[in-house]
């Protein structure tokens, strides 16, 4: 491993931030060595964690006499952040009968790996080691299973009749706002109808909320719902309320209609006779499976990770110590940075960890053209490097034989990878998800053929990041990122989805590089699984992958 690979990639760290998903992981070892011939080890295996540098024990399994190929009951339920690179270490120990304490207990072995290598995998078997080197025929075996939450979407389809009338020259305009009482008593509003303009028997339009949205997973939690009648001065005239549950509401699955009356209770007071404001109907409940970024990966689906470098001469001879691509003995550059802290996260998901790598901007051997889309180690017809150390190499190695030059285009590198993902599409089945990672030091100049590119590319199982390398002025670099609006082509065909996002290194120059990785991956689950749902594409069953999948150590 080379000084600038391991320095960047030792920077890399553990944040806080919401989680993905809740991982249960299950342990099995089989063929410990009998350290005593008159009996059989007492196992008990220590789960760590490694935060900033050191290992800090999460949670250990029970221990279980005399046996040298133990299953645990113990299950471990961790928390899982596809942004970050989650290091475990498994530790055995051989705890005799008079005690129970680890300080006493005899070591046996550990195996260190990542919570990613174990999720993408579903079933991660790997020797135990002892000082380096393998302890016979030992090995353990970690198998991770998502632990199911509130994923659920729920679909609603609601009606009233007889409402209150609340217009003088017109039917009321009436419409519905549902929302959560919270814990706290407050209260979160989760839809808010359409106005079914004049009308006092409306019929809404089925709508779908998430199960969390609704009642946070809690299926007697009480909504709130209430029904107004539209005024164009916001003044909206109040027509009564109601309370219902979502296992009231779940009484509309089978075909049954559920209804409410909705009461005003100034009118329940001061009227005599007073029955309701009308009569809210419930006439579909339908829960609709939403599958999650762990179900696609667990199922078998790969990470495809690229990455393209700009090697324009903006970006200063690299011989010159004040160069972007300036090669420092120990200290890695910010390409390199960048390349590191994506690419470490991004490989776990890989199972051959082969990388494309491409370049762009330079004039390359032998006939010293410029082009946009050349294969760093200079092979163009296997440009994948091994591993992204194997990047890292092949970057040093292919800096001294180019003449930095222009324009700044990556249109070409974009329609190059599309091109991949085009023919994973057709395949039907969610099995690879293309990420292109550019690192550039400047503003495009190609930016029509870009947008064009990039909203081709929306259609696609295909996420880009751009990460902004130096001192440049990046602001029109933003419109390409879709927070602030929708991306459009030069004919203004907007983009299916958003899949890019853009942000400059020099935000996270004086912190970790991880941090930089947390930022631009956090939405690369969503917009895997937005894509593969919107398609209809469901992830495979584990078991009709998993006799045919190798995996790269």
């Amino acid at each position: 491993m080379s000084n600038i690979y391991e320095s960047a990639a030792t920077t890399l760290g553990l944040f806080n931030s919401p989680c993905l998903a809740k991982v249960e992981l299950r342990v099995t070892c089989k063929g410990i060595s009998d350290r005593d011939a008159l009996s059989k080890p007492d196992p008990c295996v220590l789960i760590k964690m490694q935060s900033h540098g050191q290992w800090l024990e999460v949670d250990r399994t029970e221990v279980i006499r005399s046996s040298i190929s133990p299953t645990f009951s113990k299950v471990f339920t961790l928390d899982f952040y596809f942004e970050e690179v989650q290091r475990l270490r498994y530790e055995l120990y051989d705890i005799s009968s008079s005690h129970n304490g680890i300080k006493e207990a005899d070591f046996l072995g550990a195996m260190e790996c990542t919570l990613g290598q174990i999720v993408s995998q579903r079933k991660l078997s790997r020797p135990l080691l002892k000082q380096g080197n393998t302890v016979g025929k030992s090995f353990i075996m970690v198998t991770a299973e998502e632990l199911t939450g509130n994923d659920d979407y729920v679909e609603l389809s609601f009606s009233a009749r007889k409402l209150d009338d609340k217009d003088f020259f017109s039917k009321s305009d009436p419409f519905l706002e549902i929302f959560r009482i919270n814990d706290d008593s407050s209260l979160q509003l989760v839809h808010r109808t359409e106005t079914v303009m004049n009308n006092l028997n409306p019929v809404w339009k089925t709508f779908k909320t998430s199960l969390n949205s609704l009642c946070s997973g809690d299926h007697d939690r009480p909504l709130k719902c209430t029904v107004w009648d539209w005024d164009s001065n916001g003044k909206h005239d109040f027509i009564g309320e109601f309370q219902a549950t979502f296992k009231e509401m779940r009484g509309a699955m089978d075909g049954r209609q559920v209804q409410w009356e909705c009461i005003n209770p100034k009118y329940k007071i001061k009227k005599k006779n007073y029955k309701n404001s009308g009569i809210v109907i419930l006439n579909q409940c339908k829960i609709i499976k939403m599958h999650s970024f762990l179900d696609y990966i667990m199922g078998g689906c790969q990470i495809q990770f690229t990455v393209a470098i700009d090697f324009t001469a903006s970006n200063g001879d690299p011989h010159n110590s004040c160069s972007l691509h300036y090669i420092h003995p120990y200290q890695p550059n910010e390409y390199l940075k960048a390349l590191v802290a994506v690419g470490e996260i991004c490989q776990d998901y890989d199972s051959d960890k082969m990388f494309p790598a491409f370049g762009f901007g330079a004039r390359i051997p032998p006939d010293f053209k410029v082009s946009h889309d050349f294969a760093v180690n200079f092979n163009e017809e296997n440009p994948e490097c091994a591993g992204i150390q194997g990047v890292v190499e092949a970057y040093q190695n292919c800096l001294p034989k180019l003449q930095l030059y222009g324009p700044t285009n990556i249109a070409p590198i974009i329609q190059k990878v599309a091109r991949s993902a085009s023919q994973e599409m057709h395949t039907k089945e969610a099995m690879q998800y293309f990420i292109l990672l550019i690192l550039t030091d400047g503003v495009i100049t190609d930016m029509a053929d870009t947008r064009e590119a990039i909203v081709q590319a929306s259609h696609l199982p295909m996420s880009i990041i751009i990460v902004g390398v130096g001192s440049a002025d990046f602001s029109d670099m933003q419109m390409l990122d879709g927070d602030d609006g929708i991306l459009r082509s030069p004919k203004g065909e907007p983009c299916l989805r958003d899949i890019v996002q853009f942000v400059p290194f020099r935000n996270f120059k004086h912190g970790s590089p991880a941090e930089l990785a947390k930022t631009v991956l956090a939405e690369v689950p969503n917009q895997v699984v937005d894509y593969y749902n919107n398609k209809g594409i469901k992830p495979k069953v584990p078991s009709e992958f998993e006799s045919s999948r190798t995996f790269a150590p």
